[in-house]
């Protein structure tokens, strides 16, 4: 099995507005990429469990937040390893801009 891909972004926002924020973020995201599916968004205290399907995989994770960041944890199936330093990079830039501009 390999390791779980994790991405974490700082902000300055504390855990309740950035868990506002975040919680339309996914939807948001599957918008944007046709090839994204939501099979699953649930929110457990200061956790969000999500499933998302892409190219007929199935990746599956959870995205904890605290008062100065949020950790986003999750496991990709060995066909989306390859573009996994990709979507590290389109997650930490998505997270940087729903974290740190205004609104």
């Amino acid at each position: 099995m390999s390791a779980p891909l994790i991405v974490s972004i700082p902000h300055r926002l504390g855990r309740e507005e950035a868990k506002r924020r975040l919680k339309a973020g996914l939807t948001q995201v599957a918008a944007r990429f046709p090839v994204l599916q939501v099979d699953e968004e649930r929110w457990q205290d200061d956790r969000l469990i999500f499933r998302v399907r892409a190219l007929g995989q199935i990746a599956s994770g959870h995205l904890d937040v605290a008062e100065d960041h949020a950790r986003l944890e999750v496991m990709l199936p060995w066909l989306l390893q390859r573009f996994a330093k990709a979507a590290q990079v389109a997650i930490e830039k998505r997270g940087n801009l729903l974290l740190t501009k205004d609104g």
